[in-house]
């Protein structure tokens, strides 16, 4: 039998709550390698292949079929791809992880107060200047088809590779789309949130892959398992 490959988070907060999540479920991760080593296991599970990356290769590697199950937060499906959230079933919120993906503008923009006033920031931006309004994110899909839905066109976007809130204070973009839990960095520099520009809510999930190719004696396996972390087995699981 296929043996089912399980991804959860490499490191930090996020790996202490995973490991907690599966401890009480009665399956306990260990890490025979030790911390640098990708490689996992379950005791008493030698049906199930755990592998230990980061939360974004997660997200890619779910969407891609590449592992069956997996821990990570939903804003990163939704970012692996552009039909990201179709690729998986979130078969449970596991209640940590959370942080909201939000368009923050800088304060001295008094007259911006939500997503219509940026529209026609944007128009207007496009009438008289050289150049489009710059957006700074690492939410490339999230941001353009949020933007989208607003009707709003007329952007650039900066992919961000640092600091993101940092962008608009230096000059390098106008706005940025990132994630917040608080919001105290953002103001700290100079940024408010829309409060209709809240584009996801998200925390970390259990996600079980569509995209991943199942006999049915895995798949049956695979829902003793979920049913076993608290998952939820969907109709559209079912229908797999």
């Amino acid at each position: 039998m296929s043996k089912i490959v399980i991804a959860v988070p490499s490191k930090g907060r996020l790996e202490e709550l995973t490991r907690e999540v599966f401890a009480n479920a009665g399956m306990a991760l260990t890490r025979p390698g030790g911390a640098r080593s990708y490689q996992g296991e379950i005791v008493g599970h030698d049906d199930i292949i755990v592998r230990f990356l980061s939360a974004g290769e997660i997200a890619r590697e779910l969407v891609r079929g590449n592992l069956d199950l997996g821990v990570t937060g939903e804003d990163l499906i939704h970012e692996a791809a552009e039909n990201g959230a179709e690729s998986v079933i979130f078969a449970k919120p596991l209640g940590f992880g959370q942080a909201d993906v939000v368009i923050a503008v800088p304060e001295a923009w008094i007259d911006v107060s939500q997503m219509q006033d940026l529209s026609d920031v944007a128009a207007d931006f496009c009438a008289h200047s050289p150049r489009l309004l710059r957006i700074a994110t690492k939410y490339i899909n999230l941001t353009r088809h949020f933007f989208a839905t607003h009707g709003i066109a007329e952007y650039r976007i900066v992919e961000s590779l640092g600091a993101t809130e940092a962008a608009p204070a230096s000059g390098s973009a106008d706005l940025i789309v990132d994630i917040t839990s608080t919001g105290s960095t953002l103001k700290a520099n100079g940024l408010k949130i829309l409060p209709d520009g809240v584009i996801l809510k998200s925390e970390a999930n259990l996600i079980v892959s569509c995209a991943a190719t199942w006999s049915k004696e895995k798949k049956n396996s695979l829902e003793t398992i979920v049913k076993m972390l608290g998952g939820e087995i969907t109709p559209q699981y079912q229908a797999l």
